[in-house]
């Protein structure tokens, strides 16, 4: 960054003063910079006054070298730079200063008469909406209590209240469309693919793994059975069934062929594809697509539904309670301070931001939730189902043991498993390449196109000779690999307390890879928590054998467990427990646990496992640590808390202001006054979390 002038440095608070005053989005690239840099906390600009406020702790220079190398007529650092809602902000704070500037010199400059004919050129939008509403048969609504108020005032010559009245009303829409759009703009933020690294195809045809922002357009890349595609592109080779839920909503696959188009954030459920890169990182449809996050129905929660026919419900009795008070008390005035108040403001936006609010709370703990009523399910969850390996047990499993059962090398046995197993998103197939990285053993492109079968294991073709590798099911039964005398007492040796991939070559078993997987040292701690939290049901499901799976369970703290079922056992299980009228969430990282996050009320997906598990998930957990489980229990039980208080709130304050209405305690402008303040307090309210300082 140009020259700055450190203003002053007391006690780990640096004011930067910039030499010129920086755009909204030049503001956010210099935050994102110096928030990702070692031990700064937070990150204060000023814009109009060209100021920073850095927050740190440790070293001061780091601070300073971080400042100097930024570099704002970096095109791309501004484009990748996240939002901060910065702008969004400062543009809503300009129409407050206006719209309370504009009123105060009316008063203060203008005659009465005047004065009036404003306050009814003000009113009549407002007039104009109620009226269309009513007409439209949406019923008496919101805004034809406030068309009534603002008549009433009018008919009665009551200028000074039906100008205090649309003051108040143009206040509140625009403090309600601030709190809204801060918290869409908050949660659009925190939402991102989180692809890393791509397989960038070289020109002899070679895949090698890069990073993604090492990507530029027109360049190739190859995604593979259970990916994500990290950018938009164009087929230019292959065959795959493609998952676009992100995009469109639908969960069936599309087929994609040679000249297809493809997008950022789908994911390939079968084949493999070879793209070439049409948007670099930053401009995909996807990320584009995200800020459409308001029109989401999956934003929809019961909670929000339930307070929307509540507020609908007692308008009409508002209406009433003014009727009633004009015809008691033959007192306008008195009948248009009941007309001021409605339930239907306060509970059809104090909800949805609330939802919203927790949605963006969940992900600066590095959770990811798709829609409010994934979080109302997750606080209803009385059922919790756990797959086994890369979830229950770490999620970086470690290669103990090559046990060859023919004779060959054990060096040629692992060059053989590796070069199959890096091609498939998998903590098992993940354990294996970094087991033969770790012994030096490299593995070029040996073999045929590799197939990839669902929770059982891969298949190819080596130098004429079928090889398979996978579960004991897959292997020994469904290939029906032979096993010598000899090759079968070695099996009967093997430690019950590792995982075991079996390795076939041209119809005989050669080895056996050792997988050690240890269960999560915190898992017995979430399993007590999560219990405590109201979860009376938690289930282990694993394709492991009876003996392993009754040892891991135990160790867990797990009553009830299964053993050696499939993909589709888990979902017919999910359905059974629904059918019994339970709420059940579903915890996996592997393709093969797709089917159960599909059916569960809740997909809750590990974000180190498989990226189709990912995307099928309606949660995903970023931290290598379950705990995050306990905490989005938590979040969800004390939001749901939040709103059912929230709604109690809101009848009995606004019934209180009806009531002092009545009474003649409140007039019409302090009725407004009073009712509108509760309505955005609340929302502001909504917007702070849920969880405060009791959770890391």
């Amino acid at each position: 960054m140009e020259k700055f002038l450190i203003a002053h440095d007391i006690c780990g608070r640096m004011r930067v003063r910039l030499p010129y005053p920086v755009s909204f989005r030049e503001a956010d690239a210099i935050r994102w910079v110096l928030m990702r840099t070692e031990g700064v906390d937070d990150v204060k600009i000023m814009i109009r006054t060209a100021d920073i406020v850095v927050f740190y702790h440790g070293d001061r220079e780091r601070v300073i070298r971080a400042l100097e190398g930024i570099d704002l007529s970096n095109q791309a650092l501004i484009e990748k730079a996240p939002d901060s809602g910065l702008e969004i902000s400062a543009r809503y704070w300009d129409k407050m200063v206006s719209a309370v500037a504009g009123r105060v010199l009316r008063w203060a400059f203008l005659p009465a008469g005047i004065r009036g004919v404003l306050a009814l050129i003000n009113s009549l939008p407002y007039i104009v909406k109620g009226v269309k509403a009513l007409f439209s048969g949406k019923g008496l609504t919101v805004e034809v209590l406030d068309a009534s108020a603002l008549t009433a005032a009018i008919v009665t010559a009551d200028f000074k209240t039906a100008s205090s009245v649309s003051f108040l009303l143009k206040i509140g829409e625009i403090l309600e469309e601030w709190t809204y759009k801060k918290s869409v703009s908050d949660l659009a933020n925190s939402m991102a693919l989180n692809v890393g690294k791509v397989w960038a195809v070289q020109p002899d045809g070679s895949s090698v793994e890069t990073g993604i922002d090492e990507i530029n357009v027109d360049d190739l890349i190859r995604v593979e059975v259970g990916s994500m595609i990290p950018l938009d592109g164009t087929v230019v080779t292959g065959e795959a069934m493609v998952n676009q839920a992100a995009m469109t909503g639908e969960s069936v696959p599309v087929r994609k062929t040679a000249e297809s188009t493809v997008y950022a954030g789908t994911v390939v459920e079968e084949g493999s594809l070879t793209i070439r890169v049409r948007t670099a990182m930053g401009e995909t449809r996807y990320e584009k697509i995200i800020g459409m996050i308001e029109d989401s129905e999956k934003l929809k929660s019961e909670a929000q539904g339930r307070a929307e026919n509540l507020a609908d419900r007692l308008v009409p009795y508002t209406f009433a309670g003014a009727l009633l008070t004009g015809l008691l008390t033959r007192n306008v005035t008195k009948a248009v301070s009941v007309l001021m108040v409605d339930y239907s403001c306060a509970l059809k936006l104090s909800v949805p931001i609330a939802v919203l609010s927790g949605m963006r709370e969940a992900s600066s703990h590095h959770i990811t939730v798709k829609g409010g009523k994934f979080l109302e399910n997750i606080a209803k969850a009385d059922t919790i189902i756990f797959d086994k390996t890369g979830t229950l047990t770490k999620a970086t499993p470690t290669l103990k043991e090559v046990v060859v059962t023919d004779g060959r090398s054990e060096t040629e046995m692992l060059r053989i498993a590796a070069c199959l197993e890096e091609h498939f998103p998998h903590s098992m197939a993940n354990a294996v390449v970094r087991g033969a990285e770790e012994r030096g053993i490299t593995h070029e492109e040996m073999h045929s196109k590799v197939e990839y079968i669902v929770a059982h294991g891969i298949a190819s073709t080596i130098d004429g000779a079928r090889v398979v590798i996978g579960s004991h099911h897959f292997v020994l039964e469904d290939e029906a690999i032979h096993v010598s005398e000899r090759a079968q007492a070695i099996l009967d040796s093997l430690s019950p307390y590792y995982s075991h991939l079996y390795l076939g070559i041209n119809g005989k078993l050669t080895a056996v890879i050792c997988i050690e997987d240890p269960l999560r040292a915190e898992v017995p701690d979430v399993v007590g928590m999560l219990k405590t939290a109201g979860v009376d049901k938690i289930v282990m499901m694993t394709g492991d054998s009876e003996r392993t799976a009754r040892a891991i369970a135990a160790k867990a703290g797990l009553s009830e467990y299964h053993a050696e079922v499939l993909p589709e056992d888990k979902a017919r299980y999910v359905e059974a427990e629904k059918t019994l009228g339970r709420t059940v969430m579903m915890v996996g990282d592997g393709i093969n646990d797709s089917p159960a996050l599909s059916a569960a009320d809740v997909g809750v997906a590990i974000a180190e496992g498989a990226d189709i598990a990912r995307e099928i998930a309606d949660v995903t957990i970023s931290e290598d640590d379950l705990y995050q489980l306990v905490v989005l229990k938590r979040l969800a039980n004390r939001l749901m808390n939040r709103l059912t208080n929230n709604r109690r709130f809101i009848v009995g304050f606004n019934t209180a202001i009806i009531f002092g209405g009545v009474f003649g305690i409140f007039m019409p402008g302090l009725a407004a006054i009073l009712h509108n303040s509760s309505t955005v307090g609340i929302c502001l309210y909504n917007m702070t979390n849920v969880l405060k300082d009791d959770v890391a």
